[in-house]
């Protein structure tokens, strides 16, 4: 949700591919097959966070630590300044009117509805990207983000922005390194937070940073190493920031998932997050 000013949009993500590892296997036959290699066997064995089921968990996730609540739906209506040098954060993945991704979503959602609330502020919105200015906007955007934010269409848009921004791409990238399922949900988290792009202080950049002292399950690396030096990298940048110097959303949330070897992330699943203790039955 906190992205750094204006994240440089991620191409495409990662060339490796679980298919070609798939065709490097050797064939069946009648003997005992020989056992796959342990990076390919990681790989075929790679979950899949946007299973409805395991994608619902990944929202919940994300919502405790954005919004202190498992309602994340409830979140399409939010729209605050954080004061964090952003201007406002709103909606269910904290689009920012600082950083790009808010203004992408209302020009996304005028083109579906043109005479929808946000329309008008469109201008305004061009105005103050890049900044934490909330000219031309105010309570009585504020206002018209909330009267949108009941109605189908913008929340529809809102789930389309934040997958392909967001959701999409870390998701692609994590099963193109042989992530699980809990190594997905941990690129995804780091996206929401640290925005796409590949400076030092963004998700590509920590992710290159960790690719520095481990290997990925696709190189042929452990998983549990390479996603605690990914962690480790991710706490370096968090606390560089005041608002985001707590790092318990890794810290007694994914790494206690990790040491606890729940790499598939079936409940139920219990963790914490500022404090505040969470479940999923």
């Amino acid at each position: 949700m906190s992205k750094k000013l204006r994240p440089v949009l991620i191409g495409t993500l990662g060339a490796a591919s679980v298919a070609a590892l798939v065709i490097t296997t050797p064939a069946f036959s009648s003997a005992a097959p020989a056992p796959l290699a342990p990076a390919v066997a990681s790989v075929l064995a790679a979950g899949d966070l946007a299973a409805p089921a395991k994608k619902e968990i990944a929202m919940k996730l994300v919502s405790s630590a954005e919004n202190s609540s498992l309602d994340w739906k409830a979140q399409y209506k939010y729209i605050e300044d954080i004061g964090d040098g952003r201007g406002y954060t709103a909606g269910i993945i904290g689009f920012c009117s600082g950083t790009g991704d808010m203004l992408e979503l209302v020009e996304a959602y005028t083109n579906s509805v043109p005479g929808n609330p946000l329309a008008k502020y469109l201008p305004a919105l061009r105005k103050v990207n890049g900044t934490d200015s909330h000219a031309g906007l105010g309570s009585a955007f504020e206002s018209a983000w909330k009267q949108a934010a009941a109605t189908t269409a913008f929340q529809t848009a809102q789930n389309n922005e934040r997958d392909r921004v967001y959701f999409n791409p870390s998701v692609n990238q994590g099963k193109s390194d042989g992530l699980s399922t809990l190594g997905q949900f941990i690129y995804y988290d780091a996206i929401v937070m640290h925005g796409p792009g590949e400076s030092s202080d963004s998700f590509g950049g920590i992710r290159k940073t960790a690719m520095k002292k481990a290997k990925t399950p696709a190189q042929g690396g452990n998983e549990t190493t390479y996603l605690k030096a990914f962690l480790d990298a991710r706490k370096v940048i968090m606390k560089q920031e005041e608002a985001h110097a707590d790092t318990s959303r890794v810290d007694t949330a994914q790494l206690k998932f990790l040491n606890e070897g729940n790499f598939d992330l079936h409940t139920p699943l219990k963790w914490k997050v500022y404090g505040d203790s969470y479940t999923i039955n």
